[in-house]
């Protein structure tokens, strides 16, 4: 993120990886927004400036898979809350949090199949920093509402609406949608999820208009 993204309310990323840097023993930040706010790029930009002792983690790894959501008749609503396996990433979340001498594995979502990978990221003790990514880190119903309590931080990213749709239809297009499917994902069951995260940023440490 940065160049047209910058502008008088963008926060420096040097700034955000100083803070992190800066929280004793294990630091474990949230990074909340609607699809498309570039939740995963600021996370990934994070790990690799934070080196060996930092690892992402991405909530989508909790993605319930595609057979199931067919069998609970939620295959059209894939995104939304209950299409998630909440409980699995909070347990995982409490894992981390008192992890000792062991490797905790989590799962990865992989979206050129659209199925979660289990057991495909490793958190190891050495890791003092766990960045992990998701829309629903801050949503006040359980079990998501127990998230909060376990991360050191959350931040909020709340780029211009525009910005993040064109950015939501360019990677449903990336994907193997043609530009018609894509802005309806976009503008349906995207739109709905964006409205409900939205309303959640007051929880944050931080909110991030845009990171230069």
């Amino acid at each position: 993120m940065g160049g047209a993204d910058a502008g008088p309310d963008a926060v420096r990323f040097a700034d955000l990886v100083e803070r992190v840097r800066a929280r004793p023993g294990r630091a474990v930040v949230g990074i909340c927004g609607a699809p498309g706010a570039g939740k995963s790029t600021l996370a990934q930009r994070l790990v690799t400036a934070l080196g060996d002792e930092a690892v992402y983690l991405g909530m989508d790894g909790y993605h319930l898979a595609q057979a199931e959501l067919v069998r609970l008749d939620r295959a059209a609503r894939k995104g939304a809350p209950d299409t998630f396996d909440a409980d699995g990433y909070v347990n995982l979340l409490r894992r981390i949090r008192d992890q000792a001498g062991e490797t905790v594995y989590a799962p990865e979502f992989r979206r050129e199949i659209e199925e979660p990978i289990a057991g495909a990221v490793p958190i190891r003790p050495h890791h003092r920093y766990v960045i992990t990514e998701g829309n629903y880190l801050l949503l006040g119903s359980r079990p998501w509402s127990q998230i909060r309590g376990l991360l050191t931080e959350a931040w909020f990213l709340a780029p211009a609406e525009s910005l993040r749709r064109d950015r939501l239809i360019a990677r449903h297009r990336a994907f193997g949608r043609s530009l018609g499917e894509a802005r309806e994902r976009t503008l349906g069951s995207d739109e709905r999820n964006a409205v409900l995260i939205n309303a959640t940023r007051r929880s944050a440490d931080l909110v991030l208009p845009a990171v230069e």
